[in-house]
């Protein structure tokens, strides 16, 4: 059974929900550490000081602010704990809005609120509420002493707490030069249109996988096993030296016409179904 992050409650007008903070997503990131080359010993990052180049304890270590050039505000322990937020543990719901006002870019991580037992009705009818108004709930929460912009969006049979960006995090896209003016002929938004048509079909999550990280595990049990390492599977293919965007449409939508007639979609498929390494089968054992 997964460890809550913390049990609290979800808070809108008079309502409180008993729940759990569950997290939602684990990575799968593949840890290294540096080791000399000589003797694969263990490197160790050391504390020096950029002034009178000595070592220094984690003791002696406090932590700065630069507010110009070379000059810092010094903060303490206790300053920080005067301006943490109030761990109240819980997802105080200050507004509902539609879920297509919300730009998905304010979208960072999710989590699962899980409801405690006597919960489990009102969890339910906020649930449903939301999903057949087609809303999320705005609210704050504090998470590791940190206050939060989060939504709370149903999610099948859960309730997701989606922490979100703040406004001034957002680059402001009109700092950037984007094509706004430029206006595609009539024949190739119809190829487009075509190509699009051609490639789509329903999204299968199950069908992706971190096929880089496969193959460096595949590498390291190798390796580990004293074997050769795997060959390098064959790159893609050149692209054609085209610079005419209409023939580039064209050639595009045969390949994917041909793809789609000789079946390719669901063989595609079937070949990123994920392999379980060696590791993998062992955890599963387990």
């Amino acid at each position: 059974m997964a460890h809550a992050i913390w049990s609290g409650a979800i808070n809108f007008g008079l309502v409180t929900i008993p729940v759990k903070l569950q997290t939602a997503i684990r990575t799968s990131d593949l840890r290294f550490n540096f080791l000399h080359k000589k003797d694969e010993g263990r490197i160790n990052n050391v504390r020096r000081c950029s002034v009178c180049d000595e070592e220094v304890a984690y003791t002696e270590i406090e932590r700065g602010y630069e507010y110009e050039k070379g000059s810092y505000v010094t903060l303490s322990d206790e300053d920080f704990q005067r301006v943490n937020p109030e761990a109240t543990q819980s997802v105080e719901i200050v507004q509902f809005v539609d879920l297509s006002e919300i730009n998905p870019m304010y979208f960072d991580k999710p989590y699962y609120l899980e409801p405690e037992k006597r919960g489990r009705h009102a969890y339910a009818l906020l649930r449903e509420a939301l999903r057949k108004e087609n809303k999320v709930g705005i609210a704050r929460v504090v998470i590791r002493s940190r206050e939060h912009l989060a939504a709370l969006k149903p999610n099948g049979d859960a309730l997701v707490l989606e922490l979100m960006h703040f406004a001034d995090e957002i680059v402001d896209q009109s700092t950037l030069e984007f094509p706004s003016q430029e206006k595609p002929s009539d024949s190739e938004m119809k190829v487009a249109k075509m190509l699009i048509d051609t490639m789509s079909e329903p999204f299968d999550a199950d069908r992706f996988h971190d096929k880089y990280r496969e193959e460096v595990l595949a590498m390291i049990e190798a390796r580990a096993a004293g074997k050769e390492a795997p060959k390098a599977k064959s790159k893609a293919p050149v692209r054609d030296n085209v610079v005419n965007l209409m023939d580039v449409l064209q050639k595009s939508l045969e390949a994917s016409k041909k793809q789609r007639a000789n079946g390719r979609g669901s063989e595609a498929k079937e070949e990123a179904k994920p392999k379980k390494t060696a590791a993998r089968r062992k955890r599963s054992a387990a």
